[in-house]
C-alpha cells in the first residue's frame, strides 16, 4: 500500500509535470491539501519536502511553496550551424539562446594557467601535469546563471596569445584560432554525463536539492586532428535539453551502385 504522503507527492508531481501547476505557481495550502486527502498536515509536509528534495518545488521563508521555475532551453549541436554562427561573428549559445527569447550573458571569471590534470591532459593529448591555459565563464539567462563553462587550451600552442589574457576575445578562442592564428575547426567530439552537483555548484547555479547536473565536456580538433579546445561545462539538468542532428550517409553499396551508373 502507498503510503498517504508519497500519494499526495505523486498527484502533485503529476499535475507540476502536466502544467496545471504552472512554474511560480503556489501550492495549495498544507491545510486544503489536509482537507482534500483526508489527512494530517504533518503528512503533507512530509509530501513537500519529497517534492522539494526532487526539485519540483521551493520554499522561501515567510512565503508559501511554490512550483519551482526553470527555463526551457534546447541547445542544437550541428557542425553545419556552428560554422554558419562563427562565421556571423557572433558566440553560438548567445545566437541559440536569442533565438528562444532569451537574454544571455557570458561573464569571464578568471583566466589563469596550471598544470593540465589527467583528465584534461588525455583530452587534449598532453602529457600529465603540462600546462595548459584555462578561461573560466559563468553564461547567465535573463539575469540567472544557467552554465559554468571551463576552457582549457595547450599552453605552447596559446601562451603568447590573447587566449592567455584576462579579456574577451570576439569570436571566441574558436574564431581567434581561425581568424588569426591561421587554422581551422573542423571537428567537434562532445560527451554528456549526468551527476549531483558539488556543493560550490548549487551555490552558484541555485540548484535546489535533488536535481543534478548535465556536464558536458566537448573537445574540437583542427584540420591537422591536434585538440585544440576542451570545454567543460556544467547546467542545471532540468533546464536543458541537447538535440544533436546528425547527419547519415547512404550506404556503402548505394554509393557504389551510384558510381557505377
Amino acid at each position: 500500500m502507498v503510503p498517504p504522503f508519497r500519494r499526495i507527492a505523486d498527484d502533485l508531481r503529476t499535475e507540476i509535470l502536466d502544467g496545471r501547476l504552472a512554474p511560480g505557481e503556489k501550492l495549495p495550502s498544507e491545510n486544503d491539501l489536509a482537507s482534500r486527502y483526508d489527512t494530517t498536515r504533518t503528512t503533507v509536509r512530509k509530501a513537500i519536502a519529497l517534492l522539494r528534495a526532487e526539485g519540483h518545488v521551493v520554499s522561501s521563508q515567510g512565503a508559501k511553496t511554490h512550483v519551482r521555475k526553470r527555463p526551457a532551453i534546447m541547445m542544437v549541436s550541428t557542425g553545419t550551424q556552428w560554422r554558419s554562427r562563427r562565421e556571423g561573428g557572433i558566440a553560438s549559445l548567445n545566437v541559440e539562446l536569442a533565438d528562444q527569447g532569451f537574454n544571455a550573458e557570458q561573464r569571464l571569471v578568471e583566466v589563469t594557467q596550471e598544470p593540465a590534470s589527467g583528465e584534461v591532459a588525455a583530452a587534449l593529448g598532453l602529457s600529465g601535469g603540462q600546462a595548459v591555459i584555462v578561461r573560466r565563464r559563468e553564461v547567465l539567462v535573463d539575469g540567472e546563471p544557467i552554465q559554468l563553462s571551463d576552457g582549457y587550451y595547450p599552453a605552447d600552442l596559446f601562451a603568447r596569445t590573447p587566449v592567455a589574457e584576462a579579456r574577451r576575445i570576439k569570436g571566441g578562442v574558436a574564431g581567434y584560432y581561425e581568424d588569426v592564428m591561421g587554422g581551422r575547426i573542423a571537428r567537434f567530439v562532445e560527451q554528456v554525463s549526468i551527476r549531483m552537483p558539488t556543493p560550490g555548484e548549487s551555490a552558484t547555479l541555485r540548484i535546489p536539492p535533488g536535481v543534478p547536473i548535465a556536464r558536458t565536456l566537448r573537445i574540437a580538433y583542427d584540420g591537422e586532428g591536434r585538440a585544440v579546445e576542451l570545454l567543460d561545462s556544467v547546467v542545471p539538468g532540468d533546464a536543458i535539453t541537447f538535440e544533436y542532428v546528425i547527419d547519415v550517409p547512404p550506404p556503402k553499396r548505394a554509393q557504389e551502385g551510384s558510381a557505377g551508373e
